[in-house]
């Protein structure tokens, strides 16, 4: 099936400059391998039940999102445990370590990639 995307031009450029670093054959292979990662997290995510402990890491532009950001650590502050924080230029790196139900961990990490100013969410669970 063929389709088109919007992309602009840097992260296109820095895309191609990676898959071609790992020696794959194609851009529609790499977009496959991309898209088959994005579905698996997802899964992940959408499929996990019970007590979790784990960490959620993300970035985010530290003047267009901290007034929200704590509020959102307040309510869900029955499931996070302990974070922890660092300022990289622009951008700030926050780690959140998470403690509770699935469904609520899960609800935290949605409404993290909710945010305009925050770049990328990641989750781990033990």
């Amino acid at each position: 099936m063929r389709t088109s995307l919007a992309v602009p031009d840097e992260i296109l450029a820095e895309f191609d400059a990676t898959w071609q670093a790992e020696g794959l054959d194609s851009r529609s292979r790499a977009v496959r391998e991309a898209m088959a990662e994005y579905v698996e997290r997802h899964r992940t995510l959408e499929t996990t039940t019970g007590s979790v402990t784990g960490v959620i890491v993300f970035d985010y532009e530290h003047e267009r999102v901290i007034e929200r950001l704590h509020d959102v650590q307040h309510d869900y502050q029955e499931a996070i445990i302990s974070t922890s924080h660092a300022h990289r230029g622009e951008w700030c790196l926050e780690t959140v370590f998470v403690d509770g139900e699935a469904e609520r961990v899960r609800q935290l990490i949605y409404r993290l990639k909710d945010f305009d100013g925050v770049r990328r969410v990641r989750f781990m669970f033990l």
